[in-house]
């Protein structure tokens, strides 16, 4: 079986995606857990955010395009305890180049197959939209992670991606489920707020208990090149995303 692999999708931009799938990554490796990111955004902001240069090494790009060995993709990130595919901006291009391609929906499927058995987790940053590169992350993943910021229309646009998960369900990845919905950017001082961090329970049950709150600390770290836990390892942040850790190991059965 081999890792567990789970998308981080929201085709809504700016909702906490990248620093998501960062500080998660961050953190289960903290409990022990072997964990690959795969930043699949031509953005590379997961990429920068683990203070790797891509320039100078084949990334995810030249995985899914020129089918290198993912093993020569794959950048060790000591100071976080992880390992990242890293992107690029020559990704932008890939949503264009897929379409000729056989079986592009599984490019992705393909290329982690070899490395799977050596993982514990595999988190795939997704771009915010719901091209190509989605449809091969959902294609490639187990379950899906949706990040919903703690903001007004957080809920709109989430019905086309249920659409959208059905649809991958019903063509290319039977298997694929919500493995939960991360709470993000909360503030606590809006009645707002807490209304769509109830709107959002009613319609998923898999909702997190915890709720990641919003953080200038947490928007800064990436700028350093650093995970929350090394930017601001005692802060409010940091033990939000552990929690996080906690309860998504505890929801697939792994002793914490």
């Amino acid at each position: 079986m081999g890792a567990r692999i789970v998308s981080l999708v929201n085709q809504k931009g700016g909702v906490g995606k990248t620093t998501t799938a960062v500080s998660l990554a961050v953190a289960l490796a903290r409990r022990g857990q072997r964990v690959l990111l795969v930043d699949l955004d031509p953005q590379a902001n997961a990429t920068s955010a683990l203070g790797v240069l891509c320039s100078d090494r084949p990334g995810v790009y030249d995985a899914i395009l020129d089918e290198t060995p993912i093993a020569e993709c794959i950048a060790r990130v000591e100071e976080e305890g992880v390992d990242l595919v890293p992107s690029s901006a020559e990704l932008s291009g890939a949503e264009v180049e897929l379409v000729p391609v056989l079986a592009r929906e599984r490019r992705l499927a393909n290329a982690l197959q070899p490395v799977r058995e050596q993982y514990d987790w595999v988190l795939i940053d997704c771009p915010p939209s719901l091209g190509l590169l989605t449809i091969n992350a959902l294609t490639a993943s187990d379950s899906v992670i949706i990040p919903v910021q703690c903001e007004y229309m957080a809920l709109e646009g989430l019905s086309r991606l249920m659409e959208t998960l059905e649809l991958v369900r019903r063509n290319l990845n039977p298997g694929l489920s919500i493995l939960g919905v991360i709470l993000t950017m909360f503030d606590p001082r809006t009645r707002l707020a807490q209304q769509v961090v109830d709107e959002v329970r009613g319609h998923f049950p898999q909702t997190f208990a915890t709720i990641i709150p919003r953080s200038v600390r947490l928007s800064e770290a990436p700028s350093h090149g650093q995970s929350i836990f090394r930017y601001d390892p005692g802060g409010r942040s940091a033990a939000a995303y552990e929690a996080v850790a906690s309860e998504l190991l505890e929801r697939v059965g792994v002793a914490v």
